[in-house]
């Protein structure tokens, strides 16, 4: 019975016994070979949804991913538990995509991961024509959907791959999809039939708050005091990341800053410090989050107010994963009304502008009209905001613009991969003695993981030679650095500056056309996200659980009791309780219909403010009346 293999295969290789949520519907419909949606929220488990049935089943599970650092650590966590995996992603050298390939086509291969700009190279195409599939997973399906709030343009390219493995299911995989995405992701991968399970996006145990304040920094500081634990700060921008970091270490609370921009093993370092409890808070862009599996986060809080709900459901969906209470706190205040507004005309700034970027774009690279596809450039957007007087900001989104008109591909984290080549000879090699151990175990592993080392430059990639070594990807790193400052092997390291690629020939700038589907359109869908979640974060009447449920189509649910709308009403409640009580108490003492002075009030002991309010209430009401210094009914 092969829902007894699953477990089998869940016990023996991830330790538990059985499924949880709709883990097993969703395995069990993939399985049997039917294209499935399965929508679970952010730590509902999704890729046991793919890598148990890829291991109960002939042939390789191909995984499509837009989150190359995701991608490494997942194949890692595989390779450790016995599982053949391996990955795809731009950056690998076309010798490594073959022998990856290779392997693949011969069996050495059980789960595949490949990033969605890889779809399109003819060489991956080639080869999977000869690769047994049994079913292709699409993780981060949203990323297909134009109307989804992460549109990835290269997603589009699955489609291709469908028709050239027609037997083979797809599984779709999101944490987040409103019900029109949830249809347009089904379309766009042409789903035999509609197939979609879906866990409730609620989690009761953490508690959704809006803190409307004027002062977010002591706000800040005043909710790490009051709440304690783990917890992550997100800011939209890197300086701010730094900024916030050293506030908070000045006013005693241990914390670290993360963002796209460093160094990787600088990011090891500090993600690895604040997921061991070294640190207490890592305040950083929305670079981080996202494959992080730390279940004692108490406390996620949102600087800035993210672009969509999504996006922050996504990010706050962090906290509490081990079940207990925890607090997602977004930080807004009438600032943030104006930004957000102003973000819709810098995520689509005028057609003109983004056609005039383009000319730019060609005479910073050198190409001259009807010519350029297929060349690669690394782009250093500060260098070219600067020579043509565009913001930096207002130039990455008219380049995703025209990446999405079909001009142009932006790479933004290409995170392409190190370099490695000896300078030594293989005999001078052997004769060396002023190597530390750990440097003798990374050029033992460089040896072992690969070819060539000798003759030319290979990629590397340091997180296998830290599995080979045994020591971690940053003590890889600095004993990579360390050898190449001893002049034994030059040490090229990764790096993520951003591609640009032309995918056809320059155009002069009257020809560019830019699609109301690539423009208009998605312009109205970006302002609408906008609008939803300047609702949410103003919208002090409806329970927040309920309003970001009913955002992704959950309706019959109830009040959460615990996010700051629900505490507010329940304290209105009790005030008012308290009112109607002391109502009552003051016409009890009049319920004889005589005038009693008012100083006889003071017999009921209530609390002044609340004998005031009642009397006032009371009076307005006309159920009684005062006459100088007496009280009486009516």
């Amino acid at each position: 019975m092969m829902d007894g293999k699953y477990l089998d295969i869940l016990k023996e290789y991830w330790g538990y016994d059985d499924f949880r949520g709709i883990q097993r519907e969703i395995i069990e419909s993939i399985g049997a070979g039917r294209d499935t949606l399965g929508l679970m929220p952010t730590g509902g488990g999704k890729s046991i949804t793919f890598q148990v049935p890829a291991l109960a089943q002939e042939g390789v599970c191909i995984v499509i991913s837009p989150l190359i650092a995701l991608m490494k650590d997942q194949v890692n966590h595989l390779l450790e538990k016995g599982i053949r995996a391996a990955a795809i992603y731009s950056g690998m050298s076309r010798n490594e995509i073959i022998v990856t390939m290779e392997n693949a086509i011969f069996g050495g291969v059980k789960v595949l991961y490949v990033s969605p700009e890889r779809l399109s190279s003819d060489l991956f195409q080639a080869k999977l024509k000869h690769i047994n599939v049994s079913f292709i997973t699409v993780d981060e399906a949203h990323c297909i959907s134009q109307w989804g709030y992460d549109f990835r343009p290269a997603y589009l390219q699955i489609a291709t791959i469908r028709k050239l493995k027609p037997d083979a299911p797809v599984l779709a995989l999101t944490a987040t999809a409103t019900p029109e995405v949830v249809k347009d992701i089904q379309k766009q991968l042409a789903f035999k039939e509609e197939n979609v399970y879906m866990m409730s996006f609620e989690r009761k145990n953490v508690a959704y708050i809006v803190r409307k304040t004027e002062d977010k920094r002591e706000e800040l500081v005043h909710i790490l005091r009051s709440v304690l634990g783990s917890a992550i700060v997100y800011t939209r921008s890197r300086k701010r990341t730094k900024e916030i970091a050293e506030l908070l270490m000045q006013q005693d609370i241990a914390a670290t800053h993360f963002h796209a921009g460093l160094e990787p093993s600088v990011k090891d370092e500090r993600q690895q410090a604040w997921t061991h409890d070294e640190v207490r808070v890592i305040v950083a862009t929305n670079a981080f989050g996202m494959g992080i599996d730390k279940p004692d986060v108490r406390l996620v809080i949102h600087y800035d107010c993210p672009d969509s709900i999504e996006a922050y459901f996504q990010e706050a969906g962090r906290a509490g994963r081990d079940g207990k209470k925890s607090y997602a706190v977004l930080l807004y205040n009438n600032s943030d009304n104006r930004k957000l507004d102003r973000r819709i005309d810098d995520n689509y700034p005028d057609k003109e502008l983004i056609k005039q970027i383009y000319s730019n774009l060609a005479y910073f690279f050198q190409i001259g009209a009807g010519s350029g596809v297929g060349h690669t450039f690394e782009f250093d957007i500060d260098k070219f905001s600067m020579t043509y007087r565009h913001f930096p900001t207002i130039v990455d989104s008219a380049l995703k613009i025209l990446e999405n008109a079909d001009y142009i591909r932006y790479e933004t984290n290409p995170d392409s991969n190190a370099r490695v080549m000896f300078q030594l000879s293989r005999n001078e090699l052997y004769r060396l003695q002023e190597t530390s151990p750990h440097e003798d175990k990374v050029i033992t592993a460089l040896l072992r993981c690969y070819g060539g080392l000798f003759t030319d430059y290979v990629y590397i990639t340091e997180s296998l030679i830290a599995l080979q070594s045994g020591i971690t990807p940053e003590q890889v790193y600095l004993n990579l650095k360390a050898l190449s400052q001893k002049h034994i092997i030059h040490f090229i390291p990764r790096r993520n500056t951003p591609l640009i690629t032309y995918t056809q020939n320059r155009e002069e700038e009257e020809r560019i056309v830019i699609p109301s589907r690539v423009y208009e359109e998605r312009k109205k869908q970006f302002a609408r996200r906008i609008h939803a979640i300047e609702q949410y974060a103003t919208d002090d009447t409806i329970c927040r659980s309920k309003q970001l449920l009913s955002y992704f189509g959950e309706k019959k649910v109830s009040d959460c009791g615990q996010c700051d709308v629900c505490i507010e009403r329940k304290r209105n409640k009790t005030k008012e309780n308290h009112i109607e009580n002391a109502k009552q108490q003051i016409l009890d003492l009049l319920d004889d219909g005589e005038s009693h002075l008012i100083t006889e009030l003071r017999t009921l002991n209530l609390p002044n403010a609340l004998l005031d309010e009642a009397l006032q209430q009371l009076i307005m009401e006309e159920v009684i009346h005062i006459d100088g210094s007496y009280i009486m009914k009516g």
